[in-house]
């Protein structure tokens, strides 16, 4: 939907004219960029609005108020659906096992920030603090409130909480997009040891083992699914690491536009790291042609970039019901079978 950076963003009136637009931040707080493309997207957000607003109506009709919620089939294809705004903390936190964490430790979470901190892991973090989300508004000094000092909060006490992983690049993104939804230190706490613990475990550690693994495995997948892709690769010699280890790190943050992202997470929260398997092999698999035009190792690295742009993705509504059937099948069996697989040759490998 948007690339960003610090500009100033002019659009063009129906008679020519550039004019200044009041709306360069998104509802997120992200600073549109100079060459957002404000037609396009008031055309997606007309339809789009519609498809939110249906939906916000049939979600109050379930939710009915109630703060507790259990995953059963029609709340999975709600989610499938897309979650509105004002709902996505409850959900997230029921459908990861975040609240129960949050019930079952009262204090905990508090009780981390009032401990002894690591000198190391505090210089750490706040190295990146300055460096996390530095175009969106609700991350400067100068904003009230400032998101930076809860951002510090939330990853230091995850530091203290997981000191097998303590704090590695790309956490700081995933408690940032935590933030901004829940506005709420104690459940983006609990929402990062639901991904980091148990959705992606092993994909922060040192060894970044279960990063690795789901590299390799999606590698798989593509060979099995979209083959022609696959012999692309090998051909110019690219290893998977290098075109999708950012879309898996950082769960697509900064590499999809915002929308798209949350309800990517939406179902990532929901029903785990398939998910992640799925965006990505769809934007394989809807780029296929593309990426066999390849010429080079160059080559390939720029068409991975450019297939994360433009009106596929941006439309985050038709994206999401793509991922769900342009892939095919995706059964927990077969990627469970796989990972065994590739982490053993890893393992040998580094070994």
């Amino acid at each position: 939907m948007e690339k960003k950076n610090k500009a100033t963003n002019r659009t063009r009136s129906a008679d020519g004219r550039a004019k200044d637009r009041v709306d360069r931040v998104d509802p997120y707080g992200f600073e549109r960029s100079e060459d957002f493309d404000y037609e396009s997207y008031e055309e997606f957000m007309s339809e789009y609005l519609v498809v939110l607003t249906r939906r916000s109506i049939k979600w109050s009709r379930l939710l009915k108020g109630k703060s507790k919620v259990q995953k059963n089939v029609k709340l999975k294809r709600y989610v499938r659906k897309g979650i509105p705004n004002e709902h996505r903390p409850l959900i997230w936190m029921a459908a990861s096992g975040a609240q129960d964490q949050l019930e079952k430790n009262p204090g905990y979470y508090q009780s981390l920030l009032r401990a002894q901190h690591d000198p190391k892991l505090v210089e750490t973090i706040c190295t990146d603090l300055n460096r996390t989300f530095p175009d969106n508004v609700q991350f400067r000094k100068t904003s009230n409130p400032c998101l930076q000092k809860a951002l510090y909060n939330v990853l230091l006490a995850y530091g203290h909480h997981n000191q097998a992983v303590g704090y590695c690049q790309g956490m700081n993104f995933i408690a940032g997009y935590l933030l901004i939804i829940t506005k709420d230190e104690e459940k983006s706490f609990w929402l990062m040891d639901a991904l980091l613990n148990r959705i992606l475990p092993d994909y922060y550690s040192p060894a970044m083992l279960g990063l690795k693994t789901d590299q390799e495995v999606l590698g798989e997948l593509v060979k099995i699914k979209i083959p022609r892709v696959w012999q692309t690769m090998m051909d110019h010699n690219v290893m998977w690491t290098l075109v999708v280890s950012r879309w898996f790190i950082c769960l697509y943050i900064d590499i999809l536009p915002v929308e798209t992202v949350l309800r990517i997470w939406d179902s990532l929260f929901y029903e785990g790291s398939k998910i992640l398997y799925r965006v990505a092999l769809t934007l394989i698999h809807h780029n296929q042609a593309l990426i066999q035009q390849a010429q080079s190792l160059p080559d390939v690295c720029q068409i991975f970039k450019q297939i994360t742009h433009g009106p596929f993705v941006d439309e985050c509504h038709t994206f999401m019901q793509k991922i769900f059937t342009e892939p095919g099948s995706l059964s927990m069996a077969t990627l469970a079978k796989l990972r065994v697989t590739c982490q053993s040759r890893i393992v040998a490998e580094e070994s």
